[in-house]
């Protein structure tokens, strides 16, 4: 009789997974809530890079526009928009971006070569004017590449071991992008394109062997490209690289900047010069704001609060991939890892390049760097995360 009525009557368990079955399909999906955690590691990481951009620019805000607020005006705007942005994004059922990937993935193909028709008053095309708010076509490229191997990775998870469906689709598709880059030029995007494409072809399931033969051949086209000066803004880019110590009239305004860099980061020793009291900042270090924001941070805040947010970024990261590996679908737990892995990706490199470990090569540093339309698209990135994390705390 017992056994009849666990039968008849549903348990809490079931009914709650009844209502998650019939939840699952609609657009608009709250499940069991966001991940709280990782929402404030965001906010805390937004806070903190907002009040530093503002300490960096204050001096080169009032210099170029005569007012000493102004890049912290646009960028607080942003930040309330993107915020607003990830909360709701966070709503939205992720399973819908699977029939997307393909629609994204053309957008971004299309955005890449708009952005080489529409003039430019310098040599680099990288932004799309939309009324006093410029898009980047490569934050929209580096999203598009994610969400299409995700797709990918998810739907041929048990063939992606082959040649035809492991190495080539992903290949195809960063080449094609590659190439489109080269043009702007951008090779920072490239760079981390490649390391986004490696990590979600390995986390889907491709053979490593697969992989070698795919960076063999991107070294082989990087070598031809050179030799043939389709990669000349990139070789001056490289001009004082691990340089930036050695003083000479020759390498002088080539290690400016990263010279500068490290000027800022030891000045601020362990425990920094304080909140606001960078020197660098004051025209030594060129757009302090966005780039080579880090070095400021380092200067102030000295080693002690650099390693902390350091921490607070690998945190994020880490509880991005975490809750990623819980989602109730391969195509979430490939989404998710791959969106956070550009965060970990970026700030590695960020690092890199202000200490001369890498060519001076303009790597933005998430939620810190100045600009609008990239802390929209990795806030509205952030969202997709949240969502994913509703389906995961119902299966934790």
């Amino acid at each position: 009789m017992q056994m009849q009525q666990v039968g008849r009557y549903r348990t809490p368990e079931r009914s709650a997974n009844r209502v998650w079955y019939q939840k699952r399909n609609k657009l608009f999906d709250i499940g069991m809530g966001l991940d709280l955690p990782f929402c404030l590691l965001i906010l805390v990481l937004l806070i903190i890079g907002t009040i530093m951009m503002f300490s960096a620019s204050y001096p080169i805000a009032y210099y170029e526009n005569e007012d000493s607020s102004f890049y912290l005006k646009r960028q607080a705007i942003f930040a309330l928009i993107g915020v607003g942005i990830m909360i709701a994004v966070s709503f939205f059922n992720y399973r819908k971006l699977h029939k997307l990937s393909v629609g994204v993935l053309a957008v971004s193909y299309i955005s890449l070569v708009v952005v080489l028709i529409i003039p430019s008053k310098t040599d680099v095309h990288r932004w799309i004017g939309i009324g006093n708010i410029g898009i980047q076509a490569s934050e929209i490229a580096k999203f598009a590449v994610i969400l299409f191997l995700a797709h990918w990775g998810s739907k041929y998870f048990e063939k992606m071991q082959t040649l035809k469906y492991g190495a080539w689709p992903g290949l195809i598709i960063f080449v094609t992008k590659a190439a489109l880059l080269v043009f702007e030029p951008h090779y920072s995007c490239i760079i981390i394109m490649a390391l986004l494409t490696l990590v979600m072809l390995y986390i889907s399931g491709i053979k490593f062997k697969w992989l070698a033969i795919s960076g063999i051949i991107l070294l082989v086209a990087f070598v031809f490209a050179a030799s043939t000066g389709l990669l000349s803004y990139a070789m001056k880019r490289m001009d004082g690289w691990g340089q930036a110590l050695t003083y000479t009239e020759e390498n002088k305004w080539d290690t400016w900047q990263t010279r500068n860099s490290l000027y800022a980061i030891g000045s601020g020793g362990f425990w920094g010069l304080g909140l606001g009291q960078s020197r660098q900042k004051f025209l030594y270090l060129p757009e302090p704001q966005n780039d080579f924001i880090f070095a400021i941070v380092c200067e102030e805040l000295g080693l002690i609060g650099a390693i902390i947010i350091l921490m607070i970024f690998a945190l994020l990261v880490w509880r991005g991939i975490t809750l990623s590996l819980r989602a109730s679908d391969k195509f979430g737990k490939l989404l998710g890892i791959g969106l956070s892995a550009q965060i970990g990706i970026q700030v590695i490199m960020n690092i890199f390049v202000i200490t001369d470990w890498l060519p001076n090569t303009g790597i933005s540093l998430p939620f810190f760097s100045y600009g609008g339309s990239s802390l929209l698209m990795l806030l509205a990135q952030m969202g997709i995360v949240l969502s994913i994390s509703r389906t995961a705390n119902i299966e934790k």
